[in-house]
């Protein structure tokens, strides 16, 4: 497998709180971090906030076709409402390489947090459908961003589950899930059940609401 301290890891929709938490993680162990973003500028003003944090140069900013092009391994940490729009708009840049895809597909409403349906089954789904010549797969889905964001937590407990169709790409997502002090990156099936775990992201939200935690999950028994 490729050693993930080879290969530049971009996150699209780096300037939102999920991917700017995993691109700080990410850098803070080590790896070369894209961010890429709708506008460059933005992008670039994160990168410099996690290169201030973190102290390490390994990080930079693009747009988000930039972040694509350079980068080796694509986090899609974009909202879902432009999700399809981003994704299709990047199928050249992504050809070929393995995509990450975190996105939840979520409505909320007075009574909270719910799942949405998605035509093609899941987000992760949709970008398979929408990147016939990228190794899609569906991690990170289930971290929190406060956690990932507060850098005094320096062991960030929790299971990340990564589903995909591709051994050799799930089997590298897994590596980068472990790069982060306190991750275990656990596979959780093939991509055409990421409905469910996108979806259980509603219960974690309404489980963080009610408890006022950070809550993850953990896997027993592995």
């Amino acid at each position: 497998m490729t050693d993930i301290r080879e290969i530049t890891v971009g996150v699209l929709g780096g300037t939102g709180a999920q991917g700017k938490g995993l691109a700080l993680r990410w850098a803070k162990a080590g790896l070369t971090v894209v961010i890429g973003s709708r506008d460059a500028g933005r992008a670039e003003a994160a990168a410099e906030e996690v290169r201030t944090a973190t102290g390490v140069g390994h990080v930079s900013g693009a747009d988000n076709e930039g972040c694509a092009s350079q980068a080796d391994v694509v986090l899609v940490a974009v909202p879902w409402d432009g999700h399809a729009d981003t994704v299709a708009s990047l199928r050249e840049q992504l050809a070929g390489k393995v995509v990450i895809d975190c996105v939840n597909p979520l409505g909320f409403d007075k009574q909270g947090p719910f799942a949405l349906p998605v035509p093609e089954g899941s987000a992760a789904q949709q970008a398979a459908a929408l990147l016939p010549d990228s190794r899609v797969t569906a991690a990170f889905h289930h971290v929190s961003a406060v956690t990932l964001a507060d850098l005094s937590v320096e062991t960030v407990e929790g299971d990340v589950l990564v589903l995909g169709d591709d051994r050799e790409a799930t089997d590298l997502v897994r590596a980068l899930a472990d790069a982060v002090p306190g991750f275990r990156g656990v596979y959780g099936g093939r991509l055409r059940n990421a409905h469910q775990v996108e979806a259980f992201t509603a219960n974690l939200i309404a489980i963080n609401r009610r408890y006022k935690a950070h809550a993850g999950l953990r896997i027993t028994d592995i």
